[in-house]
């Protein structure tokens, strides 16, 4: 139990918690909801701002926020101090799928595609800006290339924010940078692209098992690749579609950073699950050698995973996150302690990671 202090406009106001050590009934298939509310519960800057109702205060009073209130509810009754049973997710579950039909229906889903549409449609109910907003008009083509590479990204933010502006980008958005090099005229180009998670790729040979790093996986996911054939861009230069190489790296750093061990595989006619241990730290993670080179040292620390255990057809989600006495397992209803050396296992699917 806690006691958090909540900023009201005129003063503060105590607010009890309770430990958070509360499950969520499965209502029929909802593993992949149940762990990924978990996770999102123990993200403490989101649940305290969900607590504290501050979106009321951010939006006008016209704007539907149906399915933040209803996500706010669950998170309350999972803080509250009187609540000794599971929660019922009931009402949540029912507008979330009303906002998402594709999860209509009681078959297994994606934990991960699943939060990638619940933060869209929580963004879209508490986005600070209005729908009439325009944004500045862009540059023209000349002036913007000759930008150096740290003012075209600071550009590309600040017209983004103009239209995406929310407490769920202040925590999750990140920005990426994609650097496309043709390989005849050696023509440059750069995007900009704003990510709420990163898709992490494990290096082929562990399909079966075996053990990798979390290092690998980024490396695989920063490393040069080359561009061909059909998936040969046009070079703006040439004019023509050439040989190219692409490489990502991270401009903007989110304060959490979502990482999706990608285990699915889909070929032509199947698709294939990763077995492999992906091992990770759990205490300073260091994503400066990933961004770019004035980065230095960017720092997190682990504090929620969502695992999957099964196979793609028959599946199920768990949580791990951590509290103030230590790491808990939140499977469905039930809640039970779980130690640092069980976290590192092959079903890890989605780490959190706070930013220090």
């Amino acid at each position: 139990m806690g006691l958090l202090l909540v900023a009201d406009k005129e003063k503060e106001v105590n607010l009890t918690l309770g430990s958070g050590r509360i499950g969520l009934c499965n209502v029929g298939n909802t593993c992949f909801l149940n762990s990924m509310v978990q996770c999102l519960s123990h993200t403490r800057t989101l649940r305290d701002y969900c607590l504290q109702k501050k979106y009321r205060q951010e939006v006008s009073s016209r704007r539907k926020t149906e399915l933040m209130n209803a996500f706010s509810e669950v998170l309350s009754d999972l803080w509250t101090t009187d609540m000794s049973t599971a929660v019922h997710p009931g009402n949540f579950n029912t507008i979330f799928k009303e906002s998402v039909p594709h999860f209509i229906g009681y078959s297994q889903q994606d934990a991960q595609e699943f939060l990638h549409f619940l933060l869209d449609r929580l963004h879209s109910e508490i986005n600070r800006t209005s729908p009439q907003n325009q944004p500045i008009s862009d540059l023209p083509e000349s002036k913007y290339n000759k930008l150096r590479e740290d003012k075209k990204a600071m550009l590309m933010w600040k017209h983004y924010l103009e239209r995406e502006d929310s407490k769920i980008v202040d925590l999750f958005a990140g920005q990426l940078k994609s650097s496309l090099r043709c390989s005849s005229c050696g023509h440059e180009s750069t995007t900009f692209d704003v990510f709420y998670d990163l898709s992490l790729p494990i290096p082929k040979g562990s399909v079966s098992g075996g053990r990798v790093s979390l290092k690998d996986c980024l490396a695989l996911f920063s490393q040069v690749e080359e561009l061909k054939s059909d998936n040969a861009p046009m070079c703006d230069r040439c004019g023509k579609h050439t040989d190219s190489t692409k490489k990502l790296t991270i401009q903007r750093f989110p304060k959490i950073l979502v990482l999706h061990l990608n285990r699915f595989c889909a070929s032509r006619f199947s698709i294939s699950k990763s077995t492999a241990t992906v091992s990770f730290p759990i205490h300073h993670l260091d994503l400066g050698d990933y961004g770019t080179e004035c980065a230095g040292k960017v720092l997190y620390n682990l504090y929620a995973i969502c695992n999957h255990c099964g196979t793609v057809h028959i599946g199920h989600y768990t949580a791990y996150c951590q509290q103030e006495r230590g790491w808990f397992c939140y499977n469905d209803s039930r809640v039970s302690p779980v130690s640092e050396s069980q976290l590192q296992s092959n079903k890890a699917y989605v780490l959190f990671y706070e930013m220090e």
